[in-house]
């Protein structure tokens, strides 16, 4: 699989970009891939004054400033992509300054739309693991990766708190409410042991082979219960999206959601901070919704 084909996966499964999102995306890192190849580039051997060299490319071309900023969006995003994954050792393209700024406002779902997600698996040993997933991208915050990513021993229902390996194998501790941990513990008990068999795992997550769940199949099961309940465009990412925006409606603080979340720098945080409210009526647990569950 090339990286280009990669990334695009990845923002399905991750990121839970709309068709037409990735379809952008893909438009405009082609033209950077064919630019590379009319200048008998490879990835691996281009710089910040390529890039910079590209844009005045795209300039000249007639593309408005507000394409080129898309452009210039993409080429991060992609960079950052391959710096993640170990396919290259810098992001060029992080300090290249942007003709125009472009906020984009993440898919947030109401309590409601949650709640009914999550009305849909049922107590089978498969529908305890599915609500689980769903219950943890919600309730804790954690990315799509992050979640399939976990072991049995990085939850503590003891104590209420799960560690996760986030971007750049930052570990972080979330912490986790009431009907998280009840989940976990009856998954744990009465859901994956069925599952697992004889098989040894240590991953917390597994399929119906008793090994680790992939991204794609978690993405999977969100989107199959979302359809059930009649709740459109939903990725994984939206319930980490909801979890950000529901905790802020009930008060939290800024740096603590930031913390929660992973984010290296609390301007990445702030754009919950600019969506709309409306729909977020049911706060309880003083910041999260799930964590005073009757």
């Amino acid at each position: 699989m090339d990286h280009l084909l990669e990334f695009l996966n990845y923002l399905l499964v991750e990121k839970g970009l709309s068709r037409n999102s990735r379809m952008a995306y893909e438009r405009d890192l082609r033209k950077y891939l064919d630019y590379l190849a009319s200048e008998n580039k490879t990835i691996d051997e281009a710089d910040s004054d390529f890039i910079t060299a590209f844009l005045d490319h795209l300039k000249k071309i007639g593309l408005s400033p507000a394409s080129r900023a898309r452009n210039i969006s993409a080429l991060r995003s992609f960079y950052k992509f391959l710096l993640l994954e170990g396919y290259l050792s810098e992001n060029i393209a992080s300090d290249i300054d942007s003709p125009v700024k472009i906020k984009y406002l993440p898919d947030v779902l109401s309590i409601e739309e949650v709640e009914k997600i999550l009305s849909f698996p049922d107590d089978s040993p498969t529908g305890k693991r599915d609500r689980l997933i769903i219950e943890l991208l919600y309730s804790a915050g954690i990315r799509v990766s992050e979640l399939v990513g976990l072991d049995v021993g990085d939850v503590d229902i003891d104590s209420g708190y799960l560690t996760c390996t986030g971007k750049g194998s930052k570990q972080r501790v979330v912490p986790l409410g009431r009907v998280a941990i009840e989940a976990t513990s009856d998954y744990q008990q009465n859901g994956r042991p069925h599952i697992l068999k004889k098989i040894v795992e240590k991953a917390l997550i597994i399929n119906t082979r008793g090994t680790r769940l992939s991204r794609q199949s978690c993405w999977k099961v969100v989107k199959r219960y979302a359809k059930r309940a009649g709740v459109k465009d939903v990725y994984p990412h939206s319930l980490r999206h909801s979890f950000a925006t529901h905790l802020l409606a009930g008060g939290a603080d800024l740096r603590a959601v930031q913390e929660m979340l992973g984010h290296s720098s609390i301007n990445t945080t702030q754009i919950y901070t600019s969506l709309s409210r409306q729909d977020l009526k049911e706060i309880y647990s003083e910041t999260h919704p799930r964590a005073r569950k009757r």
